[in-house]
């Protein structure tokens, strides 16, 4: 792999998670490991153009890269419990995961967040709307509990 293949890779990255265009909390930064692609002059000139920070992992040290290993094991999983007879269909698949991953599924991690509610800055916006509904509903229960107790 070559400096220029992570550079694209970055770019359909960029391009596809929104963040040029959308108003994010926090600018994306590069998590890599030390391979030859990633400590390339090229690359750091690449992500100073775009203003991202470059964090790598200490050497002999794979925990860095311990939350894209998780996700890539969650994703094999989901993936994998089906048979795939084209290569647009397992493409379908993963981009059907991508979508729910990071759209639809709370993570624990994140407070009961989806990624994309904290990553375009909705978290506080979506825990109120939470404790609003929490709050109408035990009052509704209380309600319910005094007459059907009277």
């Amino acid at each position: 792999m070559k400096a220029q293949d992570v550079t694209d890779t970055l770019d359909l990255a960029l391009a596809a998670s929104g963040c040029e265009s959308a108003n994010v909390s926090t600018k994306p930064r590069l998590l890599s490991d030390n391979g030859s692609s990633y400590i390339a002059g090229d690359l750091a000139d690449y992500l100073e153009d775009k203003g991202m920070d470059h964090v790598r992992g200490a050497p002999f040290h794979p925990q860095t890269q311990g939350k894209i290993e998780r996700w890539h094991q969650t994703m094999k999983n989901r993936v994998l419990l089906e048979h795939y007879f084209l290569p647009g269909d397992l493409e379908a698949q993963i981009e059907a995961f991508v979508e729910y991953y990071n759209n639809h599924r709370y993570h624990e991690s994140l407070g009961n967040l989806t990624p994309a509610d904290v990553y375009f800055g909705r978290a506080e916006q979506v825990l109120k709307h939470r404790e609003e509904i929490k709050r109408k509903t035990m009052t509704m229960r209380r309600l319910r509990h005094q007459t059907e107790n009277a």
